[in-house]
């Protein structure tokens, strides 16, 4: 991927080396287990677990002093160039629909971090607050990307990025307000469906982003296209259950399918068109 002329972004916060202590999580073993699984999935709506009395608030950040680490570094400079075209790509898009684009901000965090949505440690992966409409991300997720979900590359990790913005435009649209007003009226299972249905979208967003980008600032080098759809493959709930169970188990699905993940990025990636992304119809 072509990204260092690339410009960077002033909506990155760094909170790398804050530690917070003090609080902590509800539920003892079985809280923690339920993390530990949720963890395995990136780009989660965050209420499906911040809002489960998982987390407890309470506790303080302390900030201490924070080793240098060249390799995260440049990870944050690089974080910070697809934030910066997120912003040009989703200003046009809303400004030719006649719309003010928000720019969220990008926090990036070492441990847990404290959000508008409550508190978060990394085995929660990337994931969006709606409510306070930031982005959160703990660089070494990108270590267990490569490493452990088998999905390395730089367009790999901007896809990341991209599909956590999908969440934030859906949010000033107002599709994932609709969503999550559906939940007290709904079953566990239906409201399973819709979040499928509203990660898909976002995985069609990141996809939209990537073919404006590439358009309009020839990012693409070969191969990362199949970077993308190999992370979204990687991804996949069918794909994380078999690995972690051994089973699959496609009522508890909340992401989609890897089949459904490569399909709606290639979607959006194809057609750069946000209309062709109504995973909802």
């Amino acid at each position: 991927m072509r990204w260092k002329t690339g410009r960077r972004s002033s909506n990155v916060e760094d909170r790398r080396g804050r530690r917070i202590s003090g609080g902590g999580i509800k539920g003892g073993g079985i809280g923690i287990v339920l993390l530990a699984l949720v963890g395995m999935y990136f780009g989660i709506d965050p209420s499906i677990i911040l809002n489960s009395n998982l987390l407890q608030d309470g506790g303080t950040q302390q900030q201490t002093e924070r080793v240098a680490n060249p390799q995260e570094d440049r990870l944050a400079d690089f974080v910070s160039v697809v934030l910066a075209d997120t912003e040009d790509t989703w200003e046009t898009i809303f400004r030719e629909a006649g719309s003010t684009y928000e720019k969220p901000k990008l926090i990036l965090f070492t441990g847990s971090v404290k959000s508008a949505c409550g508190y978060a440690q990394s085995a929660t992966g990337p994931f969006y607050c709606p409510a306070d409409r930031n982005v959160y991300i703990d660089l070494g997720f990108y270590k267990e990307l490569k490493n452990k979900l088998n999905a390395p590359g730089d367009f790999a990790q901007a896809y990341v990025v991209a599909h956590e913005i999908g969440h934030h435009v859906q949010n000033l649209l107002g599709i994932s307000g609709k969503v999550q007003a559906r939940r007290a009226s709904i079953s566990e299972n239906d409201y399973n469906k819709l979040s499928v249905k509203l990660e898909l979208q976002a995985d069609c967003l990141a996809g939209v982003w990537a073919n404006h980008a590439n358009r309009v600032r020839n990012i693409l080098e070969p191969g990362d296209v199949e970077e993308a759809l190999n992370a979204a493959s990687m991804i996949g709930d069918d794909h994380l259950q078999k690995q972690a169970r051994g089973y699959v188990v496609p009522d508890s699905f909340t992401h989609g399918s890897s089949a459904q993940r490569v399909q709606w990025f290639r979607t959006g990636l194809q057609s750069g068109n946000i209309n062709s992304c109504n995973t909802f119809q």
